[in-house]
């Protein structure tokens, strides 16, 4: 009995023992799972934060863009080739507002080849139908029905007002999309899961439609043939990319041409003015404001209400008044080189005003004030603004147009017009939406895969009669199905740093200026909060730059970081040897803004133009941006391209030698 016991008791402290084993290893396991959790989401975190960054960074050089157009027509000797960024590309005929649908027929030809959809209007559900199922198999509408389907557009969005007001009694609720940006997959996706666009199922599209992806074309199309067949059932506000400037930079353009090589002119013309035409802003039972960015302190909706707003055709083309106070602004403040940000002009010893939107103004101004000026601002916060934590409203620093406003500015606009819910877009968000301002504002982005695949969720929002937003949450999956948690975050987290590396190369003579003034010896090494404030000098991006050290730059067993190394594993693909190192830094940094100037002068679409446009547009380029590069070194350059000495270069081909290359990837793929 005694040896029963015996062995009882020593069965019991073995299982104890066992247990105390298992629930350690469960704790270890959870411990490293915790901690191996929290390493891939911080890398994920950081890797958002560089696209967001670089993306912002982007469109203030857009804006410096825009205002460089403006110098250019001032200062070119052939405008002509220049102007047609501000007036109609070609065509006037084609795109005339008392064009009628028959007379379409007449003009264009649709061979008996074309196999795509033939649309008639007024058009039906079956119409729309036809559309989708060939945008689905990658088919083109035919330009004959692109052309009457703007035109029908632009005949529907006249008739509408600036803010459009709904109401939920008609149905049981309202779905609410944010930006697209042609991820025409995203578009479906919605459609699959709640529904086509009908009486019973009503939508607002909050702006974006375009740009970025590569069927921005196919959305609108969709989105327009919805307008025409349910008007007072799917509703579209504009979005800050619906505007033609902006389609120069981000990639519209160029689809349109490449789409429809031979009528792309009419059909650019003809989208600018339906641009122009979309609503502005929607409210729905008179409490939830929809609009594209966000609102400012000086946010008028009864004047928003009242404009013609389809006089602006484009915000990145302010009014002369605003141009004019720009050019004062510079003649009165010498800087060897341009401001980083729009909103943060200042000098020592000089008093300005800074608009919430950016605006650099002379104290003690007594200028009239300019309607137009007012119209444009108050749609410029509207299209461009974010919402932040901190009370007030100041200029947008970050994407050089708009302001940020805060919880305060939120609550004085929903006292004054009687809201109690803003939803706005234009801003990537992880997860698809996000709350703000004690759920006072909230963020929708319906593009998801944004900046890389598995990078973030879409979502869309369903408003029930109760105004209680609902949020649905979706993924296009391609390749994230066949990779792990760890291989996603790897991919996103690859592509992020290789857009960083390329800034860091564009800007390498900066930043080696920075990084010496760090150095007093002469050793190549600097401690990591020099390095990281250097970086953060010269590229404005607001980044980890600390946590980022181990990703971009080589650190000493001292614990310095040996500041060179950040351009170790960059190149410039293809050296072109007249090509002195300033030079091709320079045109490596603003090669995308040169690519949109030459595309522009190239009126035929050839990818050639004159020696003479080229050096002249370099020149009027580098002045308005205050670059210092020696004339004679750009004419060698451009001289030793003209292959064969016809007075014409390709500059696409051009300009492709001036871009950087990874030496570690292309190793790894050659």
């Amino acid at each position: 009995m005694g040896s029963i016991i015996g062995t009882m008791g020593c069965s019991s402290s073995v299982a104890d023992r066992r247990s105390e084993n298992v629930i350690r290893a469960a704790i270890l396991i959870q411990k490293w799972y915790r901690f191996t959790m929290a390493r891939l989401e911080m890398r994920r975190r950081y890797s958002l934060s560089i696209f967001q960054s670089i993306e912002y960074a982007d469109e203030q050089d857009q804006l410096q863009l825009s205002n460089f157009f403006t110098f250019m027509l001032d200062h070119c000797n052939h405008p002509d080739s220049v102007s047609q960024i501000f007036t109609s590309p070609g065509a006037p005929q084609v795109v005339d507002e008392d064009l009628c649908l028959k007379e379409f027929e007449k003009k264009i030809d649709v061979p008996d080849s074309y196999s795509g959809p033939r649309l008639s209007f007024p058009l039906t559900v079956e119409d729309a139908n036809a559309l989708l199922h060939a945008f689905r198999n990658e088919q083109l509408l035919h330009a004959r029905y692109v052309l009457q389907l703007l035109s029908e557009t632009r005949r529907v969005l006249k008739e509408m007002p600036n803010i459009t007001h709904l109401s939920t009694s008609y149905s049981k609720d309202i779905t609410v999309c944010g930006d697209l940006h042609g991820n025409l997959d995203d578009l479906l996706l919605i459609f699959y899961k709640n529904g086509l666009p009908s009486e019973q199922n009503r939508y607002v599209f909050n702006g974006d439609f375009v740009d970025r992806g590569k069927n921005s074309m196919e959305i609108v199309i969709i989105l327009f043939a919805f307008l025409l067949i349910y008007p007072n059932d799917l509703h579209l506000n504009r979005g800050n990319h619906e505007d033609y400037i902006m389609n120069l930079r981000y990639g519209f353009t160029k689809e349109v041409s490449k789409k429809y090589k031979d009528h792309w002119k009419q059909i650019l013309c003809l989208l600018r003015d339906v641009f122009s035409w979309l609503p502005l802003a929607t409210i729905i039972d008179s409490k939830v404001l929809i609009l594209h960015g966000g609102i400012s302190d000086t946010t008028d909706l009864d004047f928003l209400n009242a404009l013609e707003r389809n006089k602006l055709k484009s915000l990145m083309r302010p009014p002369k008044s605003v141009r004019d106070r720009q050019d004062q602004t510079k003649k009165r403040i010498p800087t060897s080189k341009p401001s980083k940000h729009i909103a943060n002009q200042h000098v020592a010893g000089k008093t300005q005003h800074i608009s919430s939107s950016g605006l650099t103004e002379p104290s003690g101004s007594n200028s009239p004030p300019d309607p137009a000026l007012k119209e444009w601002k108050q749609i410029l916060d509207i299209l461009w603004s974010d919402p932040r934590s901190q009370n007030g409203c100041t200029p947008n620093k970050s994407r050089g147009g708009g302001c940020y406003f805060g919880p305060d500015v939120t609550a004085k606009l929903f006292k004054r017009y009687n809201l109690k819910m803003l939803i706005r877009s234009h801003e990537f968000k992880p997860e698809g939406y996000e709350i703000s301002h004690d759920g006072k504002v909230i963020t929708i982005f319906s593009a998801s895969n944004y900046y890389e695949e598995g990078s973030n969720r879409g979502a869309y929002i369903k408003l029930n009669p109760e105004l209680t937003p609902r949020f649905v949450q979706y993924q296009v999956s391609k390749l994230t199905r066949r990779q792990n948690l760890r291989e996603r975050v790897g991919t996103i987290e690859s592509s992020a740093l290789k857009s960083l590396r390329e800034k860091i190369y564009a800007h390498r003579s900066e930043l080696t200026s920075a990084f010496a003034q760090y150095d007093v010896n002469g050793t190549g090494r600097i401690s990591v909060n020099d390095w990281a404030a250097a970086m953060e000098s010269v590229l404005q991006l607001e980044l980890p730059w600390r946590m980022l050290r181990s990703q971009l730059a080589q650190m000493n067993p001292d614990g310095e970081v040996d500041f060179m190394s950040c351009f170790y594993d960059l190149k410039m693909d293809q050296p072109i040897k007249e090509a002195q190192p300033a030079l091709a830094e320079t045109l490596c940094r603003y090669r995308k803004d040169l690519e949109i100037i030459f595309n522009i002068i190239d009126k035929d679409h050839s990818g050639l133009i004159s020696l003479e446009e080229f050096s002249q547009t370099w020149r009027l380029f580098t002045s308005h941006l205050g670059i210092d590069v020696q004339d004679d070194s750009i004419d060698k350059l451009v001289l030793s391209i003209d292959y064969n000495k016809d007075g014409h270069i390709d500059f696409n081909e051009f300009l492709e030698a001036f871009h950087v290359v990874h030496r570690l990837e292309k190793k790894a793929t050659s």
